[in-house]
């Protein structure tokens, strides 16, 4: 028994293999750009991909590359190293939050359970990849896929999970004695 695990060493890319498949990686939108030089356009694929784990870690990474493939891989090494890490309560968000990136507008609202996500295009592939199951949001102002995609994340950020919240309670005023309020009329009303 001891030889078996002496046999077994650490592989370090077997590793990286597991870690890869783990994650959940999701193409938002790719687009060609060109960059005009002396000769011409030289044209290059940008990517734009989200990374989550379906268990409250989400991240997304924009890059460039020559063709597809590099600017896919690119973008989810971006997107692995900016993930967070979202407050969650019973598969929802614990309260409302909005935000704002460019002209894009974000508002998600926690839903019941059964909700299901009431979200479209690219807010619902990064609440879908977080592990997120019941929200109700809007997109209001821009549709631009990348600063949506950014208003998401921020407004994730802000989310505070309820051990957090501080709450204010206001002090109890004395109670006015019944007795006394109800002979002082009796007087006024003689």
């Amino acid at each position: 028994m001891a030889n078996n695990q002496s046999t077994m060493s650490y592989n370090p890319k077997r590793n990286e293999l597991e870690d890869d498949k783990r994650f959940d990686e999701r193409i938002l939108h790719i687009d060609r750009v060109a960059r005009v030089v002396k000769g011409g356009r030289r044209f290059r694929f940008r990517a734009l991909v989200v990374v989550g784990d379906h268990k409250a870690k989400v991240g997304i990474g924009i890059a460039k590359g020559a063709d597809v493939t590099a600017a896919v891989s690119k973008a989810n090494e971006v997107a692995k190293k900016t993930m967070i890490k979202v407050p969650m309560y019973k598969g929802t968000i614990p309260h409302d939050v909005e935000a704002k990136v460019g002209g894009a507008r974000i508002l998600l609202l926690p839903g019941s359970q059964g909700t299901g996500l009431i979200a479209g295009g690219v807010v619902r592939t990064i609440l879908e990849v977080s592990g997120i199951s019941n929200v109700l949001s809007k997109s209001l102002g821009s549709s631009n896929k990348t600063n949506t995609a950014y208003a998401t994340i921020s407004a994730l950020t802000q989310l505070k999970p309820a051990k957090d919240w501080v709450i204010k309670l206001e002090k109890s005023k004395p109670a006015k004695d019944s007795t006394k309020t109800a002979s002082a009329k009796t007087k006024v009303k003689e």
